[in-house]
């Protein structure tokens, strides 16, 4: 009686957690929504600093500074994929904190900015097209693939041995692990530490 009882509580925390949640504010920090871990997140964000922080909790969490009427923040979530937008962000000072699910495979667009990205083990696809990406991506063994490029710039990879700079750099490379990562910078820094 005990493990039906157990098993009809997991149950139930996995139905509330896979609930969809349509959230679309402006204005508003922080926004949350639970959300399971191991999902997927789509990320389309304004430019500016973004710190994107994996955690324990079974939540997306959105926090930006300063707050202003003009940011508009729109989170989707239907069972294990979140799709997170921000538009109307201001030009200068701008710095959005994004907390995840520390297993959760990130999908990340943002036109200029910096993106720092830690304490995130899932799949990895990032891209920002004017600006620099710091991401923590652990030991190189937990890796089936990595590449990183840019156009222009600078790409600085420690544990992967790998230091270019110049006109269209980039490195790929292959290994048992099981996770992918993805870095593209049109113009600017790609650190991977």
């Amino acid at each position: 009686m005990r493990s039906v009882m157990m098993a009809l509580i997991m149950f139930g925390a996995a139905v509330a957690i896979a609930q969809d949640v349509n959230i679309d504010r402006s204005g508003e920090s922080p926004i949350e929504a639970k959300f399971a871990p191991s999902g997927k997140v789509r990320m389309d964000l304004c430019p500016g600093g973004v710190k994107l922080v994996g955690v324990d909790e079974p939540a997306v969490r959105v926090s930006f500074e300063p707050e202003r009427e003009s940011v508009h923040v729109r989170l989707n979530i239907r069972g294990d994929r979140a799709d997170l937008r921000m538009s109307g962000c201001p030009h200068n000072n701008f710095r959005v904190r994004i907390e995840v699910p520390k297993s959760s495979s990130l999908y990340f667009r943002m036109f200029a900015g910096q993106l720092d990205v830690n304490d995130i083990t899932g799949d990895k696809d990032l891209e920002v097209t004017f600006g620099q990406l710091n991401i923590d991506a652990g030991k190189a063994d937990t890796y089936a693939s990595v590449d990183a490029s840019v156009n222009s710039g600078q790409i600085d990879a420690n544990e992967f041995n790998v230091h270019k700079g110049g006109l269209f750099r980039s490195f790929d490379q292959r290994g048992s692990g099981r996770y992918k990562l993805h870095a593209h910078v049109a113009a600017g820094q790609i650190e991977i530490r």
